[in-house]
């Protein structure tokens, strides 16, 4: 595993900082086609991400700080320890206000997103697995366990590579939508999202190290349930079904109503 993969003038290039900053490149190009294809402005998606990007990193940070609680150490401050959820929450906040800013279809939006969001979260957990920042799994003796000497949270043990499970899931999880975007309308792919991400992250906690918070359940396992249950509501809300409006016939003009122009 690689930290840090190469030195700039003295500035360490960690692998962790430039997964995201790749994530959010990638998110921001996906939604930026999404929106030309929707007849949105490119301009409207780049500021969607940019936005919910910073705001995002901040809740994670907020939201991971909280969970320290009362054993909070200078340690924490750093440039690693961020909670997806926390995440989520801050940049849901931001995108809110972004889509109410620049006068967005909300439900048309967050359909539009579902999938850049899924390819930029795997993304990120692959920067997470490479610079072996601790979100791995238990110790395991099957063949595909990894050891992560020289991670930021070191190991020696094989343990489940649940960051890498998570990125398999994270595609098959982006084809879905892709697939689904075509036959559903935009807010019942965004609510196939939350079920989608929510039943995957909700499974992979049984693999990882995480304490449990209530029932035997962990914290992220809590909030999948949330984001499944929500998902769908979302995906079974009742559609209305399109009318097709005829216009009333025009009455024929006769001759000698037909105004005269000079030329």
């Amino acid at each position: 595993m690689r930290p840090v993969l190469f030195s700039i003038l003295g500035i360490d290039i960690q692998s962790y900082g430039l997964s995201k900053a790749l994530a959010a490149l990638v998110a921001a190009w996906l939604l930026g086609r999404a929106f030309e294809q929707l007849g949105l402005k490119k301009d409207s998606a780049h500021a969607l991400v940019l936005w919910a990007t910073i705001w995002g990193f901040v809740g994670a940070k907020i939201y991971y700080l909280l969970e320290q609680l009362p054993n909070l150490t200078v340690h924490d401050l750093g440039g690693m320890g961020f909670t997806w959820y926390g995440g989520l929450i801050g940049g849901l906040t931001a995108a809110l206000i972004v889509i109410r800013r620049h006068h967005l279809p909300a439900a048309t939006v967050a359909g539009a997103v579902a999938v850049p969001l899924t390819v930029a979260y795997g993304i990120g957990r692959l920067g997470c697995l490479i610079s072996g920042d601790g979100t791995y799994g238990r110790p395991t003796d099957l063949p595909w366990g990894m050891r992560f000497p020289s991670g930021v949270v070191a190991t020696d043990t094989p343990v489940h590579p649940t960051p890498l499970y998570e990125a398999i899931a994270a595609a098959i999880i982006a084809v879905a939508l892709w697939k689904l975007a075509h036959r559903l309308p935009p807010i019942a792919v965004f609510g196939a999202y939350l079920v989608l991400s929510g039943a995957s992250r909700f499974l992979v906690e049984f693999l990882r190290i995480n304490d449990p918070a209530l029932l035997g359940l962990t914290q992220p396992q809590l909030w999948a349930i949330l984001s499944v249950l929500a998902g769908t509501i979302l995906t079974l809300l009742p559609r209305r079904p399109r009318q097709n409006v005829i216009p009333p016939e025009r009455p024929a003009l006769r001759a000698d109503t037909i105004p005269l122009t000079l030329q």
